[in-house]
């Protein structure tokens, strides 16, 4: 597959994200005249189906003890742990270990952008990406908080939260295509 066309189909994908748009038609309509629209809307629902598997195994954790440098649910998580073995075990996807590496191996996207799945950023120590959560959507991201709490539902827009956040990022595969 050419480069030309995983631009076509990555954009067009990506646009299940953002808000409907006459871009989008005219996205669509190009893609439909060239035959590729099909594909665009299994990658489309494969991107949708991801994301919710990834909320739904995250929500499995709930009440996970916290445990600095964890990341299993036999051993406990800590922050980066916690989303790192998300992703692994649902996509196959392997994030870097520590939350602002996570951070800078991701697409930052504006907080409007959120979308369940989205990483979420807090400064809780002296670096910007000291701690990170999963968005699951309405304002609330899940995260191994800290010792001697376990894995937890929070709202963003509480005091401690909303004074802290840094950023939010979008996961974003490699298609691995040429």
């Amino acid at each position: 597959m050419s480069r030309v066309l995983c631009v076509l189909l990555l954009t067009a994908a990506s646009a299940s994200y953002a808000a409907p748009s006459h871009k989008t038609d005219d996205m669509d309509a190009l893609l439909a005249d060239r035959g590729l629209l099909s594909h665009v809307e299994h990658v489309r629902q494969s991107i949708k189906s991801q994301t919710s598997e990834v909320v739904m195994s995250a929500m499995g954790f709930l009440g996970v003890p916290y445990r600095r440098g964890g990341n299993s649910a036999e051993s406990g998580f800590d922050c980066s742990g916690f989303v790192r073995a998300i992703y692994g075990q649902t996509v196959g996807l392997l994030l870097p270990r520590r939350a602002d590496e996570q951070a800078a191996a991701t697409e930052k996207i504006d907080r409007k952008e959120l979308k369940p799945g989205d990483l979420v950023f807090f400064k809780t120590m002296r670096s910007a990406f000291s701690h990170v959560g999963m968005y699951v959507g309405e304002n609330k991201f899940i995260h191994a908080p800290k010792p001697g709490a376990e894995v937890r539902v929070e709202d963003m827009d509480i005091r401690y939260w909303k004074t802290r956040f840094t950023g939010a990022r979008r996961v974003v595969q490699d298609t691995g295509a040429d």
